[in-house]
């Protein structure tokens, strides 16, 4: 069975820092893109960054440039979203997704996904 875990979201303080991570099972997602993705709330799902999980290239979206890493250790098949400077219109659920064609900010491309994790940003 597949599974994608999120952890590690929570309420901080605007201008704060939290790192997401999203443990992976079931499969080995070595050819897989790793994916995270935000839903604000009344909002729809929206692209925040990606890891090639190959090739090792990351994207993010413009708003989160500069503030968020994406980062992966094949060792613990684990991805990680380092989320720094952090701002109340980040406020949001975080999903952890993962896909093996497609485009990387596509949504419709991922074929797994977690369950989400909770940050919100105080001002």
């Amino acid at each position: 069975q597949v599974q994608l875990i999120e952890s590690g979201g929570g309420l901080v303080q605007a201008g704060g820092s939290l790192r997401l991570s999203c443990a992976t099972s079931g499969r080995t997602f070595s050819s897989y893109t790793m994916g995270w993705f935000r839903r604000a709330p009344g909002k729809e799902r929206d692209f925040v960054a990606a890891f090639s999980w190959s090739g090792g290239s990351s994207f993010y979206a413009d708003s989160v440039k500069g503030r968020f890493t994406i980062s992966r250790d094949n060792a613990k098949n684990t991805v990680y979203l380092q989320m720094n400077s952090l701002k109340p219109e980040d406020t949001a659920v975080y999903y952890c997704a993962a896909r093996r064609y497609g485009t990387y900010w596509n949504q419709a491309d991922y074929e797994y996904w977690g369950q989400g994790t909770q940050v919100t940003a105080s001002s």
